[in-house]
């Protein structure tokens, strides 16, 4: 597997989400998930992405049995945000509210530590920013945990450009991680550029468009009914008919180039700029097998124009209101 750098952490040059094993996108198979997770590591795909609020809890739980005995070959990120305090693990009723406070950025770490099983975590995120603590306060208690040999690594997550220089001005960013994808396309126009300008890497979730691009499935109706996927406003109505014309362009040129629609749309990402890492999400060795081939696909400058030529944009928001006042900000 290739190596890239994000800032100055070296990871495989794609990773693998953990969310969709333990919520938000239905049933759950936590042997497979497992399996996945350790196959990850034989693929040489190092890098997992997991986080306090898939589950709420249990995702981290699951990542911390999976990597048991082998830590150290993994880079470990998670992230923080709403409080915990009283949160029944499985029961997303349970969260609290957001919550930025140095405090609960302690608190909140040692929670992590204790569910991933491990004395140290690679890449800790703010997994939204909160409007009501200044970013400089977040992450002077990040860079105390930097001192202390808790995290390694400082990540922001749906950052907005001055949020993210105010605070690089207090640590050192070392990864920003924000939805982009074929169809998402929003993050060229300044969170890319502020990131490329002060030399902080970037990651991309959600490549493959929360599986759509990939063409595993074509209709809310055939996801389970507690899937998130199945209210989302790309996959609804006549966005979801606009859409389904995008995916059928990604699955025709990938066929002419002989690959599958996941691995045209991971390795466009790729393509963007060796300061990307995407981390697409998967529950199954099946489709992380598929996935991690995609660093092997090479496209030219022709495919690419071809690419930006020939997609349409993508027929309404990746979430619905209130989901998108918590991002960039």
């Amino acid at each position: 597997m290739k190596q890239r750098r994000l800032r100055d952490l070296e990871v495989s040059a794609i990773g693998l989400g953990a969310m969709g094993m333990s919520a938000f996108y239905g049933s759950s198979d936590e042997d497979e998930a497992i399996r996945t997770i350790r196959r990850a590591l034989e693929l040489g795909v190092d890098f997992i992405d997991t986080a306090q609020l898939y589950g709420p809890l249990t995702n981290e739980m699951l990542v911390g049995r999976a990597i048991k005995g082998h830590r150290d070959e993994y880079v470990i990120a998670t992230k923080f945000n709403y409080r915990m305090d009283d949160a029944v693990p499985g029961d997303m009723s349970t969260i609290g509210r957001q919550d930025g406070s140095a405090e609960h950025v302690r608190s909140s770490v040692h929670g992590s530590l204790q569910r991933l099983g491990t004395d140290y975590i690679d890449l800790y995120y703010q997994h939204r920013v909160d409007p009501e603590v200044p970013i400089e306060e977040t992450v002077g208690a990040l860079a105390e945990l930097v001192a202390e040999g808790k995290i390694r690594h400082i990540g922001l997550s749906e950052a907005a450009p001055e949020t993210i220089r105010r605070a690089n001005a207090v640590h050192p960013v070392t990864a920003v991680q924000t939805e982009y994808s074929l169809w998402t396309r929003d993050p060229e126009a300044e969170v890319l550029p502020a990131c490329r300008e002060l030399g902080i890497g970037f990651v991309p979730y959600s490549p493959l468009g929360r599986g759509f691009l990939a063409g595993r499935f074509s209709s809310p109706d055939e996801l389970d009914e507690n899937d998130w996927r199945r209210s989302g406003p790309r996959f609804t109505g006549d966005n979801l008919e606009a859409n389904l014309r995008l995916a059928g362009k990604v699955k025709e040129i990938a066929a002419e180039k002989d690959v599958t629609p996941a691995q045209l749309a991971i390795a466009w990402v790729l393509a963007q700029g060796e300061d990307l890492v995407p981390i697409p999400g998967t529950k199954r060795r099946t489709y992380l097998e598929q996935n991690a081939g995609a660093v092997d696909v090479e496209l030219t400058a022709d495919d690419l124009a071809r690419i930006d030529a020939e997609l349409p944009r993508a027929a309404g928001a990746r979430y619905d209101e209130a989901g998108m006042r918590a991002v960039n900000r």
